[in-house]
């Protein structure tokens, strides 16, 4: 792989692969860091990945790079900070209903198991269709809107039931 086709496969994937990471680990600094080390593995094994067909390879080695990472740290992490959303003027008792949406909202992102709550947020955040997280997930359309579906009654059931 030359540098000119290693800069043009970093600077077109780099982005995705880093918001894929913070999905899974919830902390910025971390997801860059194994985004980073992902194409460093690229370069260092002279892979030579199609940049349309072989995005999934990406993928696989930040998940794989990720896993590593948990399984060393061996400890707890937060999985997703606050949530930014910027509201206009609320009344006081708005600002309590939103403050206790917004933390059960969390709480069950949380708990969500990690393939629902992955598939979750690259929908929601990303504005991705199934068929694209898919390919970068390289599952099926269908696994895709079964795990969607699942994340989906979770969120009604916790959000409704508290």
């Amino acid at each position: 792989m030359t540098e000119e086709q290693f800069k043009t496969l970093f600077d077109t994937h780099f982005d995705a692969i880093r918001r894929y990471l913070y999905y899974r680990s919830g902390d910025k600094v971390l997801s860059t860091d194994l985004a980073q080390d992902t194409f460093l593995r690229i370069w260092e094994k002279q892979l030579n990945p199609d940049p349309i067909k072989d995005v999934g390879l990406l993928y696989k080695i930040a998940g794989d790079l990720f896993i590593s990472h948990i399984r060393r740290a061996q400890k707890g992490r937060e999985i997703i900070s606050e949530l930014k959303v910027e509201l206009t003027q609320r009344s006081p008792e708005e600002e309590l209903q939103y403050k206790e949406l917004k933390g059960k909202y969390e709480r069950v992102l949380r708990e969500m198991p990690e393939n629902q709550r992955t598939v979750f947020l690259m929908s929601r955040m990303e504005q991705l269709t199934y068929q694209e997280i898919a390919e970068r997930l390289s599952l099926g359309v269908k696994a895709i809107e079964k795990r969607m579906s699942a994340a989906l009654m979770l969120l009604r059931k916790e959000l409704k039931s508290q």
